[in-house]
Order: C-alpha cells, then structure tokens, then sequence
C-alpha cells in the first residue's frame, strides 16, 4: 500500500480524486485502516497528515484549495451536536454527501469566482454554514457560521456552496473596509451574480443594515442595480423590435395627483412597464406592496401596467418582450383609458 491509498476492503469509486485523498477516521476504518495505522502514518516525517481533529490528508506537503474545502467539511460531518466525534459504527461521513453544511463567506465568493475575493490558498479560515442547532466548535482553519434556517446550496467544484447573497452577507458581518463591501457588493451586481435586492434582503436578516459603512455601500448598490436593470429594458426594446416607448415619466390627472413614475410608456396604446427592483427574493417574486396599489389605482383608469423584474428582465428577455407586445396589441380591443398628463421623471 502507497502512501496514497489506503487498504480498501470496500471500493473508493464513489468518491472523487480529492475525497480519496482526504478522509476522515471512521473512513479510513471502513477502507481497512485502523486508527493507530492512521496515527503513525501521522507522525512528523510521515506520508501521512492530520489537517483536522478526526481529518487526514494522504499526502505529504501542503494541501491544495479544494482539499482544504473538502477537509472542512468532512470534519462539519464527523461531528456531533456536542462538537466531539460521531461514534465509529455510523457510517463514514461523505458517503451519503456532507450533510446539512456549505461554504460560506470570502471562501464561498471565490468559488463564485468573484474577482474581489482574494483566492482559496490565502484565505486564513474557511467559514462553514451550519444550522444553529448544531453546536460545533470552530478549529484550525475552520470557522462555522450558523444560521436560523439553512438556503439551498449551489454545488460548485463538487462543493456545496452557499448563493451568493448569503455569502455576501457572511463575509460583509466580518468586514470593517467600507471599500472592501462596496467593491464585493458592486460586483456582485455588476457581474451578474445576483440581485441588489436579494442581497439586502440578507443584509437586513443578518442585522447589518445598522453599520453606517453597510449602509453607504447598499444605497449605491441599489442605484447600481436599478441603472442595469434600466439598461436591460431598453436593450430588450431594442433586441426585439418593440416601438418605442417614453422613457422615465410620472404620469398625473389633469389638474389632479401625480399617479407615479413608470419606466416606459406607450400613450396611444395606454401600457406601461414598471421595473419593480423592490421585489421579493423569493423565485415567485411577488410585487411589492407599493407596485401593486399603483398597478391598481392605473388600471382602474384603463392604464395596462406591465410588470418586470429586473430577474425576469435578465433571464428571459423575450418572454418580457412578448409579454409587452401582447399587452400592445390587445391595446385596440379595450374601453379608451382616461386622459393623463405625461412628464418627465
């Protein structure tokens, strides 16, 4: 047996190159390595490395990035709610996957591919997300944030990852550097990675939106955001041959009130677009409460309104587009809507 592979009474092709070479006790016992084995392969000198209290590494030298991400996490799995070591005759962690855990914070940016994010190697901890109710301890490069209720992991890498918005907000909760923020939260909206929305819906869960550096940063985030979303729209027009619209007015009642902003508008056709970049997170995305009573009070004047999403506007362009151009056509089938005054915004 080499140094790299252990004696396996029980085959290793469902795991992959990394989780061979990373494998926690109770794994290496369940492949034919005895506890002791493990331990004087250890030793300084050895072929062998502990990483993490129950985690080997199968190599000597220094781990690579993804080991380290892997090693994490197999350690998360091998731990009790008490934070001491499972008992030998569960089965090996990482056979069934790791459980209720992802990566989270810079560690989970960079696998993002965030190019704000310094890279794996020089990050001094690794954060692992974990549900509240598992008491772990952090250790060595370890450090476990934990939460109320555990989002759905992307797998990146073979890794599952926390979205973007999480981690986003886990890495914020540990920054001082209002540059720092601006630059991670820019990007993470410039880039595509995700809505400003979303992320200030994690800010705000966390508790953040009370830090004045957070604060600046998210008000220019949100600008960042409804610019891009913008741009979207009038590229959507374009890309798919829609009239065009007047952009960016206030519509009012002659001699009345201001019936708000939208962010097109076609009059002889009486429809409009409202980019809603204050929805929900949730995929549903519902509108919010003040798109809805202006979407009610606009209609009723025989207004359509037409709302978009800065998501939808992203994903499916065209289903938008054709949303838009049934609601212009249908235009000649309905009652005349009442006469409004047009301003700009």
């Amino acid at each position: 047996m080499n140094h790299n592979t252990p004696l396996s009474p029980r085959p290793l092709h469902h795991l992959s190159d990394t989780q061979r070479l990373v494998m926690t006790t109770r794994q290496l016992r369940a492949h034919g390595v005895s506890a002791a084995t493990a331990a004087e392969r250890c030793r300084t000198g050895g072929p062998w490395q502990q990483i993490l209290p129950g985690v080997h590494l199968l190599h000597p030298g220094p781990p690579t990035s993804e080991e380290r991400l892997h090693a994490a996490l197999l350690y998360t799995a091998s731990r009790t709610p008490g934070g001491v070591a499972e008992p030998a005759e569960e089965g090996p962690p990482g056979a069934e996957g790791y459980g209720p855990a992802a990566i989270t914070g810079l560690a989970a940016l960079a696998l993002h591919r965030f190019s704000s994010a310094p890279p794996l190697l020089s990050l001094d901890r690794v954060d692992v997300l974990v549900p509240r109710n598992r008491r772990l301890r952090s250790t060595g490069f370890v450090r476990f944030v934990r939460t109320q209720a555990m989002p759905r992991s992307e797998e990146i890498a073979g890794v599952p990852t926390a979205p973007v918005a999480r981690a986003l907000a886990d890495t914020v909760a540990r920054l001082t550097d209002a540059s720092a923020v601006r630059r991670l939260l820019t990007e993470a909206v410039r880039g595509g990675h995700c809505e400003a929305t979303a992320i200030v819906g994690e800010l705000s869960a966390s508790r953040l939106l009370s830090r004045p550096h957070v604060v600046d940063a998210v008000d220019g985030l949100l600008a960042e955001g409804r610019a891009i979303a913008e741009g979207q729209l009038y590229e959507m027009v374009r890309a798919h041959v829609l009239p065009q619209p007047l952009w960016n007015v206030d519509l009012r009642l002659p001699g009345g009130p201001c019936l708000g902003g939208v962010d097109a508008f076609w009059p002889e056709q009486s429809v409009a677009v409202d980019l809603d970049t204050r929805s929900s997170r949730h995929e549903q995305n519902p509108p919010s409460a003040g798109f809805a009573g202006r979407r009610e009070h606009l209609e009723r004047l025989g207004i359509t309104v037409v709302r978009i999403t800065p998501r939808k506007l992203r994903e499916v362009p065209a289903q938008q587009a054709a949303v838009v151009r049934t609601a212009l056509m249908a235009a000649a089938d309905r009652e005349p809507a009442a006469y409004v005054v047009i301003l700009p915004r």
